[in-house]
């Protein structure tokens, strides 16, 4: 088995392909959202809102830098080469900076009697469990996300088919890059001035305007650029109204378990939303049927965060006090 597996890696086989993305797979997974947004909850409270948008701002910075560096690695050096860079150079200043500076509210509070981790104000597991407001955020998030990415996937598609020129299909779908990032940075300063669940609710579910102008109003330029600039705006900050909201019902104290299982849920909507998408067009002949549901489920999904409680005001006193009581 171990020499198949030995000349398969060195044939390029599919089964070097395919061990290859689940590496990759288990390995994006350990760095996403989950670690650098508990450090920034943790580590902000009044300006939360504001501080998690600008981290998010660093993947869509990254996404607009990435490909042109990529491309003039691979021109100069070849693309193995161009792996090793990457890998040396901005994996290895990420891993830098990371070991250096990057903490959560745990590494930043004392530990009592230098043996017990730190106790932070917060929801206990069992209590996140029977969560409502952490439930409602759950679904909400689930099925905005699986409905928005699976339009996300096909958007290309949907515009051509409808008539759209490929070259204005590309620089409408440029327009909701843009929009994502304003997005972010706009939608935190609200989450930190405003109700969290108001903020998030109007975000979630004004994406449904897109998904009826796709229905609707196809041949009017002037609506397809206003429903992609909404498209757009929302899809910046979802996961960060996720991670928002979720700290703030949570808390900190098992915040990077809630939040994980949260991550969770959105990385299965990320992979069902486009198949469900696909299978819609396959079986109906069109994508209006996913529409529909996507224009729903966007309206179901804001008006479960409208319905979200007051967030509770977590005391750090009582959960020093409850640490004690456990010694």
């Amino acid at each position: 088995m171990a020499g198949t597996c030995m000349f398969a890696f060195a044939s390029g086989s599919k089964l070097q392909w395919v061990v290859m993305w689940i590496a990759f797979g288990l390995i994006l997974t350990s760095i996403k959202s989950t670690i650098w947004t508990t450090a920034v909850a943790g580590t902000f409270d009044k300006g939360r809102g504001l501080a998690l948008g600008l981290a998010v701002t660093g993947p869509a910075i990254a996404q607009t830098l990435v490909p042109p560096l990529g491309n003039f690695l691979i021109e100069s050096f070849g693309w193995r080469a161009a792996y090793v860079w990457f890998g040396l150079g901005w994996g290895g200043v990420t891993l830098l900076v990371c070991w250096l500076f990057l903490r959560d509210a745990h590494d930043r509070r004392p530990k009592a009697d230098g043996a017990v981790r730190a106790v932070l104000p917060g929801l206990h597991k069992r209590e996140a469990l029977r969560s409502r407001a952490l439930l409602q955020v759950a679904v909400s998030s689930f099925v905005v996300m699986a409905m928005t990415i699976g339009l996300g996937i096909h958007l290309f598609p949907i515009l051509t088919e409808a008539g759209v020129a490929r070259s204005e299909a590309a620089w409408l779908l440029s327009l909701g890059g843009i929009a994502g990032i304003v997005g972010k940075l706009v939608t935190g300063a609200l989450l930190d001035r405003f109700r969290p669940n108001w903020t998030g609710s109007l975000t979630m579910g004004v994406t449904a305007v897109t998904f009826v102008v796709l229905i609707r109003f196809l041949d009017s330029m002037p609506a397809l650029i206003a429903a992609l600039v909404i498209n757009g705006y929302a899809a910046g900050s979802k996961t960060q109204i996720t991670a928002f909201l979720t700290a703030g019902y949570a808390g900190m104290r098992n915040f990077g378990m809630i939040y994980g299982v949260m991550s969770a849920l959105v990385a299965l909507a990320s992979g069902l939303g486009p198949w469900i998408a696909g299978k819609v067009y396959d079986t109906s002949g069109g994508y209006e049927p996913f529409l529909w549901a996507g224009a729903v489920g966007c309206v179901l999904g804001g008006g479960l965060l409208l319905a979200l409680p007051p967030m509770p005001k977590w005391d750090q006193a009582e959960a020093e006090s409850s640490l004690e009581r456990r010694q």
